[in-house]
């Protein structure tokens, strides 16, 4: 099956969109579940949602976070850049290997900006699929987990 319309878009921040995130729930980790970061961002349609999706036939399919992070706080990147965090990127068992999550993701790298993020068990080729190398761990800054990252042009990762 290909996607009709694979086009990323912001998500609402309503109750639509939190009842849509409850059909992810029940497949993805606890982990994955924007519930409630829907549920403490909720102030009216036109706050700006960190939630993208995609459609398919009027359904969310697959989902992801997407956060700016302002380089005064960067420890990855040299030079010091704003970057992305991109968090829980799911995709419905039944629409996956269909080219949705590398949707999500191209979306993602087109604000031509670094990216860091920290794949869920079993995930790990996926990313490094997209682009991803893992970051040089460094205990104080990583504090156990094991970031992945996407370097655009003219960016390296700090050592």
């Amino acid at each position: 099956m290909k996607p009709i319309n694979n086009d990323v878009k912001r998500l609402l921040i309503n109750y639509k969109t939190l009842e849509e995130f409850k059909q992810f729930k029940e497949y993805g980790h606890q982990e994955l579940s924007m519930e409630q970061d829907l549920k403490n961002n909720i102030v009216e349609n036109d706050s700006e949602s960190p939630f993208y999706g995609i459609y398919y036939g009027g359904n969310l399919i697959a989902r992801m976070s997407l956060y700016k992070v302002n380089k005064k706080y960067d420890t990855y990147f040299e030079p010091p850049h704003d970057y992305l965090e991109l968090w829980k990127l799911e995709v419905l068992p039944d629409y996956r290997k269909q080219g949705y999550g590398k949707a999500l993701v191209d979306f993602a790298k087109s604000f031509n900006l670094p990216i860091r993020t920290s794949p869920r068990i079993n995930s790990h080729g996926f990313w490094v699929k997209m682009g991803f190398k893992q970051a040089t761990y460094q205990i104080e800054r990583d504090l156990g987990q094991n970031p992945l990252l996407w370097l655009p042009e003219g960016v390296q990762e700090k050592k």
